[in-house]
């Protein structure tokens, strides 16, 4: 894919406000989603390639691996899905209202966010990179091989960081498919460096778990210059421009709203999951193993909850931007139905078959009946996740995420008076599991609860545009 076929096929397809406010819905938002979905998929399995090439090194990279990702997974949480669904709502807003001057000032705004977000997490990750990876379990040779990864990904969070923001504005203006495709050709760009630097293959140096990271902080460079150029060459609708650039507060606090209160929900997610793995460890190894396996795939289906979710953005934003609030909020029902659908459709699976996914990771039988276990008893609940998920991203083109986002804290509140009051009575990994599922299933009902309450009217007056609905 060269890079005049991906111009081309932007100047073809990239959805005009226009477009995104007066076709059907549905197919809309099914015609934006998928890209982004078969990125996410492709974005799993580059995963997957990086874990069997760090697993080449022995267990202390894949004990040092395990800490790190974690925090590579915030990373991207915080710059792709909160910060950056505040500048793709933001944006998305100004275009529905026709106020291209105040999208492309609100993208210089956002370049500048990402700058000093990247920043910040390179010098907390590289200055206290060694306590927090301890911290989290790291002891000994699995330190030293975190280190010798981390230290290198975090170096290029500036690249992580701007490569979000410049995604997020394509995205504001309703085009998904550069966005994915760039991604796409991330992920291949990792892959391929990562193992060519990481087992010295041909002419490259053999880095070890170095050479893995750089990969990583090599391709996402890459993608930063070319989104940069991309949008600086007028590519995008909305181009960057740097002349007559005014600084306002207004359009920091409009972004930054949106992305710090959005912050908060992967944080919870993770807490939630560390609270419960500590309450499983206490039931051996064999089942914290198997709660591992079960757990990871709720973290698969994140990303595919962010596909339908981050297309939910523009169409939501646009309309609320032109002051069709009955048009956003149908956006938001079709969005949230749709990731319920399909990733309820991944728990009926995993019920019925749980083996799919957990024979994966190990053939031990008993690590593998915990982890059925787990799969089992929350699989049920993954539809309302999915829900929960997807109103969190909606609720950002709407400038109206508190609700979604204090979903999560009831979650978090239940699984950890629920984990307490299992610890002081005879209970199972089962009955833990069943509270998982409790869990989620509360998220995704009280997310849908608060959407349903909150008033999406804009504070501002939009600019009245004739639309169809």
């Amino acid at each position: 894919m060269t890079l005049q076929n991906l111009e081309k096929e932007a100047s073809l397809k990239t959805a005009s406000p226009s477009n995104i406010l007066s076709d059907p819905i549905f197919p809309t938002l099914v015609r934006l989603s998928l890209p982004n979905m078969a990125v996410m998929l492709a974005s799993a399995l580059a995963a997957i390639i990086e874990m069997a090439y760090v697993g080449k090194f022995g267990t202390s990279a894949l004990a040092g691996i395990a800490v790190v990702f974690p925090i590579i997974v915030l990373q991207q949480s915080f710059s792709n899905g909160a910060m950056g669904g505040g500048v793709s709502s933001a944006i998305s807003r100004a275009l529905g209202a026709k106020d291209e001057e105040r999208a492309q000032n609100l993208a210089i705004h956002a370049l500048l966010i990402g700058l000093i977000g990247g920043v910040v997490f390179s010098g907390l990750m590289l200055g206290f990179g060694r306590p927090i990876f301890s911290f989290l379990g790291a002891r000994e040779d699995a330190v030293v091989e975190a280190l010798s990864y981390g230290n290198v990904i975090f170096f290029g969070s500036v690249a992580v960081w701007q490569t979000s923001m410049l995604m997020s504005i394509i995205r504001g203006c309703g085009d998904m498919k550069i966005p994915s495709q760039i991604l796409l050709l991330v992920l291949i760009m990792q892959s391929v460096i990562s193992g060519g630097l990481g087992f010295g293959i041909g002419p490259l140096p053999e880095l070890g778990m170095a050479g893995i990271a750089y990969g990583h902080v090599i391709a996402f460079t890459g993608s930063f210059l070319f989104l940069f150029w991309y949008l600086w060459a007028g590519k995008s609708r909305i181009p960057l421009s740097f002349s007559n650039v005014r600084l306002q507060r207004h359009l920091f606090k409009e972004i930054l709203y949106v992305g710090l209160v959005s912050c908060i929900s992967p944080l919870q997610t993770v807490l939630t999951v560390l609270i419960t793995t500590g309450f499983v460890a206490h039931y051996g190894k064999d089942a914290l193993a198997g709660y591992g396996i079960g757990a990871r795939l709720e973290m698969v289906l994140i990303p595919i909850a962010f596909g339908i979710g981050v297309a939910c953005v523009p169409i939501v934003g646009m309309a609320i931007g032109a002051g069709d609030v009955s048009r956003a909020r149908r956006a938001a029902a079709y969005g949230g139905g749709l990731a319920a659908l399909i990733v309820g459709l991944i728990g009926l699976i995993v019920i019925i078959a749980p083996g799919l996914w957990a024979d994966i990771f190990t053939s031990d039988p008993r690590v593998l009946g915990v982890a059925y276990s787990y799969l089992i008893w929350s699989g049920p609940a993954y539809a309302f996740f999915g829900l929960g998920l997807c109103l969190l991203f909606a609720s950002q083109g709407a400038q109206k995420v508190l609700g979604p986002v204090l979903a999560g804290t009831v979650r978090l509140i239940v699984v950890t008076i629920g984990c307490l009051f299992l610890s002081q009575i005879d209970a199972t990994p089962r009955h833990f599991f069943m509270l998982v599922g409790i869990g989620m299933s509360i998220y995704g009902i009280f997310a849908a609860i608060s959407v349903y309450q909150t008033n999406w009217k804009p504070t501002t007056p939009p600019q009245t545009l004739a639309v169809k609905t």
